[in-house]
């Protein structure tokens, strides 16, 4: 598979004599990739999304883009293949209607009209807000807010979309639609997908997860593989599933299932073939 995005040894602090933020971080985003990066509050989850699309460069290490290294000469074009949703969709917003702000990102670029009125609709349509394209955004909900963000990013064809706690604002229904919606988008336009978050509930559909603690990646592999880990998870940081919970109470009961589960469905089956076999 080709590689996207490329940490190499990468070091971060906020101030010269300051604490370090990242401390030598190694990893690889694939082309056509889900990968949720998670961690607690202060973990330096979201200063690797600042830093993937050169909001921040890092004082150690190298990052990059398509085998471009990222530097101050090189920026511009890297933001054109990493676009990022922010966690406060109010921060996106520049245009006075839905679909001005949609249009934004396009008219920076200088894409002729045509084509922006084709991605305004295409993109409006995707994130399921048509209907909302002359509405004043301030007027929508917080679910729509973050629905129209989203297509302001995939209007301009990003090759790789990072979500820094996107859905962190919104109720659970409103999480869970944003999600499908995301998850949607990334299989339709082969989209690298980065999610970064604390909430281990948005990991489970991703390919990979990477599990930061304290500026240094603690674990990486499946979601499978990362949520086994779950009294360890919990003691960095973490609130895990439900079900990882349930999973860990039955073994702490001496009942020990083939996989951990990951949806309730799972745990279903796992639990029906533990009893057919007792």
């Amino acid at each position: 598979m080709n590689q996207v995005v490329q940490f190499k040894n990468v070091s971060f602090k906020y101030e010269q004599d300051g604490p370090w933020v990242l401390k030598d971080v190694s990893f690889t985003i694939y082309d056509n990739e889900s990968v949720a990066i998670i961690g607690h509050n202060g973990s330096g989850k979201s200063t690797i999304a600042k830093l993937m699309n050169g909001l921040l460069f890092p004082q150690e290490g190298e990052i990059f883009v398509n085998g471009i290294a990222l530097t101050e000469e090189s920026i511009w074009d890297i933001r054109k293949e990493v676009g990022m949703v922010f966690q406060n969709p109010d921060n996106q917003f520049v245009g006075a209607t839905v679909q001005d702000d949609v249009a934004f990102g396009m008219e920076n670029r200088g894409f002729e009209r045509e084509l922006m009125v084709e991605r305004i609709a295409s993109s409006l349509e995707a994130v399921n807000m048509t209907d909302y394209r002359l509405t004043e955004p301030h007027r929508l909900s917080g679910g729509q807010k973050q629905r129209v963000a989203i297509a302001g990013v995939i209007a301009v064809s990003p090759q790789v979309l990072i979500l820094d706690e996107a859905t962190v604002m919104l109720d659970p229904l409103g999480r869970m639609e944003i999600m499908e919606t995301i998850k949607h988008l990334q299989e339709k336009d082969q989209l690298s997908l980065i999610t970064i978050t604390h909430d281990l509930h948005e990991v489970i559909q991703t390919d990979r997860v990477i599990v930061l603690n304290k500026g240094e990646i603690w674990e990486e592999g499946t979601p499978r593989h990362v949520l086994n880990h779950g009294k360890a998870l919990q003691h960095i940081g973490l609130d895990i599933p439900f079900i990882s919970q349930l999973y860990e109470k039955l073994k702490e009961k001496g009942i020990y299932l083939e996989k951990a589960p990951l949806t309730m469905k799972e745990m279903m089956e796992e639990l029906w073939t533990y009893h057919s076999n007792m």
